[in-house]
C-alpha cells in the first residue's frame, strides 16, 4: 500500500513538473518533492501503528478434548466417522458392557439379601425386647417371694431353706436379665448404625450398586459437544482403559477463539469494545468484522518456573514477545466455518484519530485480495 501511495504521488509530481510544467523543476522543488513523501509517510505510519495497530498474525484457536473412557474394556463399536461433524450427545464408541452388567446383577442380589437381613434383625429385636420383658417380670416375682420368705423366717413360721432357694432364684434371674439386656443392646446397635435412613450394610451395598451402574453407563462414550473426531484410530476389538496419557481419540470442538498477536507497544491505546477487522487465508478477499473482547496481559516470558536453578537469560536479552488480543467475531459471520489453525492479518481501530482509520482499512482489504494469489512454481 505504501508503494501505491508513492505511485499516486509520483503521478502528480510528473503531471505538475513534467507534463504540464506548472512549476519549474529546480533543486529547491526537487528537495521539497522528496522530503514531503518521506515526512508524510513516516508520520502516517507512526500514527497508524498507534491508533490503528495491525498484525500479520491472526489465528483461529479451537478447544481440543482428549477422549478418555472412565472404564476399561474391549471396544465393540465405533460408529463415529473421522473428520465428520458430530453433534453433542452422539455416540463416539462403545465398550463391552458384559462384565459391568454382571456386577450390577450381583450387587442387586446382595442388596436384596441385605434388605431381607434387616427385616430379620427387626424381628430379632422384637424377640429380644419380649425376652427382656419376660425375664424382668419373673425377677420381680422372685424378689417378692424372697421378701415373703424373709418375713416368714423372721416370725419363725418360715423355712430358711425356702428363703435361700428364693434368693438363689432371684440372683439367677438377675443374671438372665443382664444377659437379655445385653443381647437387646447388641441388636439395637446393629439396627442403629444407619446412613441416609438405611442400615450401614444396606447403605454400603447400595453405594456399591450405584457405582456399578455408573460404570455400566460409562461403557458408552458420547461427544462432549459439537465437533469433529480427528484421526480416529480406535477400532472394534481394541482394548481401552481410563489412562489419560493414552486417550482413545482426539475431539476438536466447533467452538473457537480468534486471537491476534500484537507488539507490546502497540496496545496502549487499545481497549475492550474497539472495532476490529481481520482476514484469513482460507477465505481470500473476505473481511471479518469483530470487536476487541480483551487483551491477555500475560505471556511465557512473564513466568518464572519453579526450579532450584537460577533463571537462564542467555548471551543476549530475549526479544520481547507479543501479547494476544482476543477478538469477538460479528454475529453476521458467526456461522462461517473457521478451521482450527487458520491464520491471517488483522487491525484494531481505537477511539482516536478515526480520520486515518480508512487507510488501515484500505491496507487490510488489499491484503485480503492478495490472498487469492498462490505463489508457487509447481
Amino acid at each position: 500500500m505504501d508503494a501505491l501511495l508513492l505511485g499516486i504521488y509520483a503521478l502528480f509530481v510528473w503531471l505538475i513538473f513534467f507534463k504540464f510544467k506548472w512549476l519549474p523543476w529546480t533543486t529547491t522543488s526537487m528537495v521539497i518533492v522528496i522530503t514531503i513523501p518521506v515526512v508524510a509517510l513516516t508520520t502516517l505510519i507512526l500514527l497508524l501503528n498507534v491508533f490503528a495497530p495491525s498484525t500479520s498474525d491472526v489465528r483461529v484457536l479451537k478447544y481440543v478434548v482428549n477422549i478418555v473412557p472412565q472404564v476399561r474394556g474391549r471396544v465393540i463399536e465405533v460408529p463415529v466417522e473421522p473428520n465428520r461433524l458430530v453433534k453433542k450427545g452422539e455416540v463416539l464408541f462403545r465398550i463391552d458392557p458384559t462384565p459391568y452388567q454382571l456386577q450390577v446383577k450381583a450387587l442387586e442380589a446382595q442388596l436384596a439379601n441385605a434388605q431381607g437381613g434387616a427385616g430379620q434383625r427387626n424381628e430379632e429385636l422384637k424377640a429380644a425386647v419380649a425376652r427382656t420383658s419376660g425375664v424382668r417380670a419373673k425377677l420381680e416375682l422372685a424378689r417378692q417371694r424372697v421378701e415373703q420368705n424373709r418375713d416368714l423366717v423372721a416370725t419363725g413360721a418360715g423355712d430358711r431353706f425356702a428363703l435361700e432357694q428364693a434368693q438363689t432364684n432371684a440372683k439367677e434371674l438377675e443374671a438372665e436379665l443382664a444377659s437379655a439386656i445385653a443381647n437387646e443392646g447388641q441388636v439395637r446397635a446393629r439396627l442403629g448404625a444407619t446412613v441416609d435412613n438405611d442400615q450401614a450394610e444396606v447403605a454400603q451395598i447400595r453405594a456399591q450398586l450405584e457405582n456399578a451402574r455408573w460404570e455400566l453407563s460409562q461403557t458408552t462414550v458420547y461427544a462432549p459437544s459439537d465437533g469433529y473426531a480427528i484421526n480416529v484410530q480406535l477400532r472394534p476389538g481394541s482394548m481401552t482403559a481410563a489412562f489419560p496419557v493414552t486417550p482413545a481419540m482426539t475431539f476438536v470442538e466447533t467452538q473457537y477463539q480468534i486471537i491476534g498477536l500484537f507488539g507490546q507497544n502497540e496496545l496502549h491505546q487499545v481497549a475492550p469494545g474497539n472495532d476490529a477487522e481481520f482476514t484469513l487465508n482460507v477465505h481470500p478477499g473476505r473481511i471479518f468484522k469483530a470487536k476487541v473482547d480483551s487483551i491477555v496481559w500475560a505471556q511465557g516470558q512473564g513466568q518464572s518456573p519453579i526450579s532450584t536453578q537460577l533463571p537462564q537469560t542467555g548471551m543476549a536479552p530475549l526479544p520481547p514477545n507479543r501479547f494476544p488480543v482476543k477478538l469477538t467475531i460479528d454475529p453476521r459471520d458467526a456461522d462461517v466455518f473457521l478451521p482450527a489453525g487458520a491464520v491471517g492479518a488483522g487491525a484494531i481501530y481505537t477511539d482516536d484519530m478515526k480520520a486515518i482509520h480508512i487507510l488501515r482499512m484500505v491496507f487490510l482489504r488489499v491484503t485480503a485480495k492478495l490472498d487469492y494469489l498462490v505463489l508457487k512454481l509447481h
